[in-house]
């Protein structure tokens, strides 16, 4: 500040000080005066600042120094109180003056304790120690010049006081918080001054505002100074003050001055400095930082206000807009990119959530996690909005966020390819991350909310046309809102037919576009993170039993697994709060729900404005759309309600009514090759089924059982059960062939959850009998063109039991082995390498063997509970030779001699349940022993059967403790079995010199129904072909298609047949038994 030596100036330098002799004479005039009005003055200095403002007269009383008291003698009163009037208002203003007089001569009121002294300014006008409005504008550019203006400061009032708010004010050196400070004293003088003073403020006011514009337009100007910083900077520490609205205010009049005035700059680059502060300062915050929600509320103004709205989205349109990653690396990328996952993929280094998560209990995890939630509720909410204020604002803006919008799910549709998993080098340099996708799909799916209720109208204006879309010129997107880019390439549900003509729409509406662009992000984002978590469960499982196993023998290689399970239980943590967001969870199940319930109406046929309900059988379809709408609509809706089941089950319980729109879906598609077209997709369905069932599974002791209620109520009174049913079992053939050349392998992953839904569809009463209508529709058309479903469903279900229990047990005797040589200390002699090899086998012969036992254990079971109550179709020959020849097999390892090969170490740790096996193939016995063909049937099956294999097999009941009604029935059986099994032997013998052409070529045995093969012209047995075309539907001599309505009786063999046996029987009973 000024030395206060200074301050004490002589009167002299009052220009009106030439009117008098001498300096003495001025001094004393101006003293008489003073003692003249001494009422006047005691007055006055009980008076506020306020009220002194509001008078021309009051003024002068008030600041009754000598320059006034001279000047009076010299001017009309009304004049020099106007003058000064507006001296002190632009002193109050703008914190400056030219008058550095004696303090101790001011009475202080109406005029700020600190002011900056203009000194080079006072010195080019000669001495006049008032500003006006002739020299405010100089003054004021003067002070923004000034590098340290607080070394400017001096003392406008005698009080001497350490003042630091008025210092800091009025020493204010950077530019635009000093001329928002500037405006906000000009609106409050505004509202003061007398009428006659009220242009003066309003000019000073706008002269903050010119000047502002003025600071941007030419930032080299002001040395030292980042006047776009200071811009940022103002709008925060508004936002942290709640002063948000003023500075707001101040803004919007700037904005309007620089869009008059964009000669030297551009609006857009005035703007985009502060873009780029602002991204360089966001990109490094953590979702939990409050400072992250600063910097969003001002992102939020930006998109608020029309003219920075449109810079923004101009400012992040990316140069390459091909390179995925490079959205991401835009200012709404870098917002969209913050989360709790890991910043760096795999570095647990430095992240702020869930660090060393075994040493806290579950409880603090939890909480953790249940902050995080919080967090990232308030965030996407941010989010939202954000996308929704630039979604409203002019068609120019709202055509550029979609365009960005599109462009990045083009550039990033590699994230969904299968490689993009197998090399995350290359995939985290070429692609937006997980979470820039996680925050986008949350925002959208907000955006979709409206119309995110199943029964909406608004729903049925989904044009999915819009995805044949190609090869649009800019302006055609413009003009059509179409943003979205490549999806024509994309697999729909149907292919269209080659006679229907696409009516593409001239302009889609909003909702098509916000449904296509959020299904496609979810796509994009969701299914990967889905996937990760579920390779991290498995990981973490196997880390922590080898973890457990190596904490026996200590030594260094417990604590590094220790460290590997602590890192990925962070990354585990981490992800697992990204993508169980409560709130987002709902946003989700809600749009899913909706859209299974617009493909149905699509399934329907249905085109108009309302709902229509659903009714079997389903109508053909015409002009369906969907042949328009892509895969990954299904397969969305498929993969989230499989991660609810995993990883977020109780927002299934409470969401009934969304359920039972899904199983609507399921029922309409799983089961409708004119409808989904994929198996794969179908398939999928049913795990989707089995997810959203009620499941009662086995938990740790001390685990509370899951609320199923909801569920189970709407599983038992849904109303199309029959037709679900069906749509089960019809899924479950069609993936026998899918055309894939890993089909063999696959089909056995995808009917894994149909067993498991199947016994509960068996457990209810209304999906059970809709099973068995289908068994009995299967009876009653054995020799149909082409076979019923439910006979082809039950011999693929056999042929699955046998392949699944014969794998396996090759597969445990090969464990035995490898178990033996082990712990007789054979592989200590071995190289290092094969040793490893060895080791590596085990593994691998445990994996397989562990999936074909639980595969295995699931279709006995399954063939034992159908076998209760259908019995008709099992007894025919078509089928009865196959399942008895499978249980006599399997019957023969698991009790007879061969047993001894299967008894592995651990019958756990492969899933190896030998007495439940046991158990269910004497139920399936036991269930159809009533059927006097069926055990007339058991002794044909040379292979494994003999009156000593069902000795042992009620030797091994009785061993593990199955119930004595059980065990008698099943002793009662293989005695009547027995006494078949010797008069099956006299036939034998009878039939043993049957000439060659009353053979069956395939089965060797004797025809008692043969049929000619209408292309190879051969002569087989009727229940040998039905049970060949039940899997094959070609002539198995030549490959040619062939159906059982095809065949033909062959009469004339089937006749020499009957009487050669007849011939035979004769020729015995007349030899007698010495015969």
């Amino acid at each position: 500040m000024t030395d206060q030596g200074n301050n004490n100036q002589n009167i002299s330098q009052n220009p009106f000080a030439a009117l008098f002799s001498s300096v003495a004479d001025a001094k004393q005039f101006a003293s008489d005066q003073k003692q003249q009005r001494p009422t006047e003055q005691q007055l006055d200095s009980g008076e506020s600042q306020s009220e002194s403002e509001n008078s021309a007269s009051e003024s002068i009383d008030e600041n009754d120094d000598s320059v006034a008291e001279i000047s009076r003698s010299f001017r009309s009163r009304q004049e020099l109180c106007e003058q000064l009037n507006v001296n002190h208002m632009i002193q109050r203003i703008f914190l400056i003056t030219l008058d550095n007089s004696d303090p101790s001569l001011r009475s202080g009121n109406g005029i700020p304790p600190r002011c900056v002294y203009l000194e080079e300014m006072a010195a080019d006008l000669d001495g006049q120690d008032w500003l006006n409005m002739d020299t405010i504008e100089q003054a004021l550019f003067n002070r923004l010049l000034l590098q340290e203006p607080g070394n400017h400061l001096i003392y406008m009032t005698s009080c001497s006081v350490v003042n630091l708010s008025a210092d800091r004010d009025a020493g204010e050196k950077r530019a635009i918080p000093y001329l928002y400070a500037c405006y906000q004293r000009a609106k409050e003088e505004i509202t003061k001054v007398p009428e006659k003073l009220l242009s003066f403020a309003v000019h000073c006011k706008n002269l903050t505002v010119s000047n502002a514009r003025t600071v941007l337009l030419t930032p080299e100007i002001y040395i030292s100074q980042n006047v776009y910083e200071q811009l940022l900077d103002l709008l925060l520490e508004a936002v942290r003050g709640a002063q948000f609205e003023e500075v707001v205010e101040f803004l919007e009049e700037v904005i309007a001055s620089l869009l008059a005035d964009q000669e030297v700059r551009t609006f857009g680059e005035v703007m985009v400095p502060v873009f780029d502060i602002f991204h360089g300062r966001v990109k490094d915050l953590d979702l939990c930082q409050l400072l992250l929600f600063s910097y969003l509320e001002i992102l939020l103004y930006f998109s608020r206000q029309k003219d920075i709205a449109k810079v923004l989205m101009e400012h992040i349109q990316p140069k390459d807009p091909n390179n995925g990653i490079q959205y991401q690396k835009t200012l709404l990328g870098a917002i969209l990119n913050i989360s709790c996952l890991l910043k760096t993929p795999g570095v647990v280094e430095n992240h702020g959530f869930f660090l060393n998560p075994s040493r806290s209990s579950p409880q603090e995890l939890k909480v953790q996690e249940s902050n995080i939630h919080q967090f990232m509720g308030q965030f996407h909410d941010k989010l939202y909005q954000i996308l929704k204020n630039l979604l409203q604002q002019s068609g120019e803006t709202r055509h550029l966020l979609l365009s960005w919008l599109g462009g990045c799910l083009q550039a990033n549709m590699g994230r969904a390819k299968i490689w993009a998993n197998q090399m995350p080098e290359i995939f985290f340099q070429m692609y937006a991350s997980d979470a820039f996708f996680l925050n986008l799909g949350a925002a959208l799916l907000k955006l979709c909310q409206p119309f995110s209720r199943p029964y909406s109208p608004k729903l049925l204006t989904f044009n999915p046309t819009y995805c044949l879309l190609k090869e649009l010129s800019e302006e055609e997107r413009r003009n059509r809102n179409v943003h979205a880019r490549g999806l024509d390439k994309e697999t729909c549900l149907i292919p269209v037919p080659p006679q229907q003509t696409v009516e593409f729409a001239q302009s889609y509406s909003l909702l098509t576009e916000n449904l296509i662009l959020t299904q496609l992000t979810l796509y994009l984002g969701f299914h990967r993170l889905h996937d990760q978590m579920v390779k991290m469960n498995q990981s973490l499982h196997r880390l922590q039993g080898t973890w457990r196993d190596t904490q026996l023998s200590g030594g260094p290689a417990a604590a590094e697994l220790r460290e590997q399970f602590e890192h990925l239980m962070t990354v585990y943590l981490s992800t697992k709060a990204a993508t169980t967001q409560p709130t987002m969870l709902q946003n989700c199940l809600n749009l899913q729900a909706s859209c299974a319930a617009l493909l149905v109406q699509l399934s329907l046929g249905n085109q108009g404005p309302e709902h229509i309900p659903l009714t079997f059988p389903l109508p053909s379809l015409e002009n369906s759309l969907l042949c328009y709408v892509p895969e990954f609509f299904a397969e969305n809706m498929g993969d989230f309600f499989i991660f609810l089941r995993r990883f977020a089950d109780e927002v299934l319980e409470s969401s009934a009514e969304s359920l039972e729109h899904v199983l609507t879906f399921i029922t309409v598609l799983m089961g409708n090759v004119d409808r989904m077209k994929n198996p794969h997709l179908r398939a999928k369905l049913a795990e989707v089924l089995e997810a959203v069932m009620p499941h009662m599974e086995t938990l740790s002791p001390g685990a509370a059982q899951p609320i199923m209620f909801q569920r189970q109520r709407v599983f038992s009174s849904y109303r199309h059960a029959p037709q679900l049913a069906e749509a089960l079992i019809t899924v479950f053939v069609d993936i026998e062939f899918t055309g894939d050349p890993h089909q063999f392998e696959q089909k056995f992953n995808y009917r894994r959850p149909m067993y498991a839904i199947l016994k509960y569809m068996w457990g209810e009463k209304s999906y059970r009998e809709s099973i068995k209508n289908l068994a009995d529709y299967a009876s009653e058309n054995l020799e149909a063109m082409n076979p019923p479903l439910f006979l082809r469903f039950l011999n693929l279900l056999m042929n699955d039991a046998i392949f699944l229990l014969d794998e396996a047990i090759q597969y445990l005797s090969k464990i035995k082995i490898l178990q033996l040589e082990r712990d007789r200390g054979e592989w200590d002699s071995l190289a290092p390498d094969a040793r490893r090899e060895k080791e590596s086998s085990l593994q691998m012969f445990g994996q397989l063997g562990r999936f074909h036992n639980i595969m295995s254990n699931e279709t006995i079971g399954t063939l034992a509970f159908l076998t209760s109550e259908i019995k008709g179709l099992f007894v025919h020959p078509f089928l009865a030779e196959r399942i008895i020849s499978m249980l006599n097999y399997f019957l023969q390892h698991l009790v007879g001699p061969k047993m001894g090969a299967l008894k592995v170490k651990d019958f756990s740790e492969f899933d190896f349940k030998p007495q439940q096996l046991v158990s269910d193939i004497c139920t399936i016995y036991l269930n159809l022993g009533d059927e006097e063909n069926f055990c007339a049937t058991v002794p044909k099956d040379g292979r494994s059967y003999s009156p000593t294999l069902f000795c042992q097999t009620v030797r091994v009941l009785k061993k593990i403790n199955k119930p004595g009604d059980m065990i008698i029935s099943f002793s009662l059986l293989a005695d009547k079995i027995k006494s078949l099994a010797d008069r099956h032997q006299q036939e034998e013998e009878t039939f043993s010199d049957a000439p060659d052409e009353f053979l069956d070529p395939i089965m060797s045995t004797l025809m008692l129904d043969p049929v000619l093969l209408p292309s190879s012209n051969v002569t087989v047995d009727r229940s040998t072909i039905a049970r060949h075309l039940l899997s094959d539907q070609t002539d198995p001599f030549n490959r040619s298609p062939l159906t059982m309505d095809q065949i033909r009786p062959n009469e004339e063999l089937r006749q020499q047949i009957m009487k050669w046996l007849a011939d035979h029987k004769q020729s015995n009973q007349q030899m007698g038994p010495s015969g």
